[in-house]
Formats: C-alpha cells, sequence, structure tokens
C-alpha cells in the first residue's frame, strides 16, 4: 500500500520511511511534490491536519501528515507550533537552535526540562481522518553536540539514558533515533489505524 506524507523536508520523509520499514514494511511512504499549503493552525493537531489534507486531495492517496516540535516547560511549553520559525519566517535550524540556547542561557538544569512533540494525521480521500500523538522526554543541553539528525536535535537529551553517559539525539544512530523519537511513538500508535485502510 502507498501512502504520501505530507512534507517537503526531506529529513522526515527518510526519518518516516526507516520508522515504516522496521514496522510496516507493506507500506511504501512517498514524498510530497504539490502545492504547500498555509499552515495557520494554533496546534500541533490543526496543522497536521491541514498538510494532510491538502496531500490526499492533491494525490488522491491516503495522506499522513506529521507536525512537530520541541515544547520547553520553563518557556510554557514554547517553541511549540513555533519551532521551525522560532528565529524568524526563514526556517533556518541553526538560527532557532542558537536563540534557544541564548534564552535558556542562564537556566539550570533541573529547569531545562522539554519534551518532544509528534502529532500525526492521516486523511484518506474518502475523508476519513485521525490524529495520533507521541511525546519524547528531556531535557536541553548547554551547548550542542553531535552531527546527526536536524533541528533540535543536537541540544535534546532524552530522559532514560544511563547517568554520566546522556547523549544527545544529534549522538544518536540513525537507528536509536528511530526506535526511540517521538515520531517513532506516534507512528507505533497509528499502525492499528492503518491496518484498517
Amino acid at each position: 500500500m502507498k501512502v504520501v506524507l505530507a512534507t517537503h523536508n526531506p529529513h522526515k520523509v527518510a526519518e518516516f520511511q526507516q520508522i515504516v520499514a522496521a514496522t510496516r514494511p507493506d507500506l511504501e511512504v512517498v514524498g510530497y511534490d504539490g502545492p504547500e499549503p498555509v499552515e495557520d493552525g494554533v496546534t500541533f493537531a490543526e496543522n497536521a491536519l491541514i498538510k494532510a489534507r491538502a496531500a490526499s486531495a492533491h494525490t488522491g492517496l491516503a495522506a499522513l501528515a506529521d507536525d512537530s516540535g520541541i515544547c520547553v516547560d520553563v518557556l510554557g511549553g514554547s517553541p511549540g507550533v513555533f519551532s521551525a520559525y522560532w528565529a524568524g519566517q526563514k526556517k533556518d535550524a541553526a538560527a532557532n537552535l542558537e536563540l534557544l540556547l541564548d534564552q535558556l542561557r542562564d537556566i539550570v538544569d533541573p529547569h531545562r526540562s522539554a519534551h518532544f512533540t509528534s502529532t500525526i494525521a492521516l486523511v484518506t480521500p474518502d475523508g476519513d481522518e485521525h490524529v495520533v500523538e507521541g511525546i519524547w522526554p528531556g531535557r536541553l543541553a548547554h551547548a550542542a553536540s553531535g552531527d546527526g539528525g536536524f533541528g533540535y536535535d543536537p541540544i535534546f537529551v532524552p530522559d532514560g539514558q544511563s547517568e554520566g553517559a546522556e547523549r544527545t539525539v544529534g549522538e544518536f544512530s540513525d537507528a536509536e533515533k528511530q526506535a526511540h523519537s517521538h515520531r517513532a511513538r506516534a507512528f507505533a500508535e497509528l499502525v492499528p489505524l492503518l491496518s484498517r485502510l
């Protein structure tokens, strides 16, 4: 079965293809080359649905769309839905990361808790809509570390690691990230719904 992933971000396409291959090898995830809708929702779910509806309507396929971001507790959950635009409308990942680090420069470790959120919408050509969510808890490092991943990965330290051996997601292998990420967690919630297609 083929589904379209409603994103022009090649990193997300590759990440989804790896996640899907590990759990649903019968599912082919293809990239989206259609028009990009205006993401004017104020929640992850609203934006994910906007993208999935547009991709399904354009391609005639079932569509998946992920809207995700990093939510920092001391910032009241920000950047949240504005994660990709935190430093401005250019979607500059390096500038976003540097701005967030600068904003938290004087915040000590116990108050640097954060989590990645992934909300995935599934929209079918006949109008069925489903939304699932995955949360990956952790905290923010004081400096970027690692060349892997993208976005805020180099400053996110996931919970559950051995003390003294903690790494950022930027230091994870692709396989480690795909096994534990917020997108993997959301996709696990989606698998039963995909089985009905």
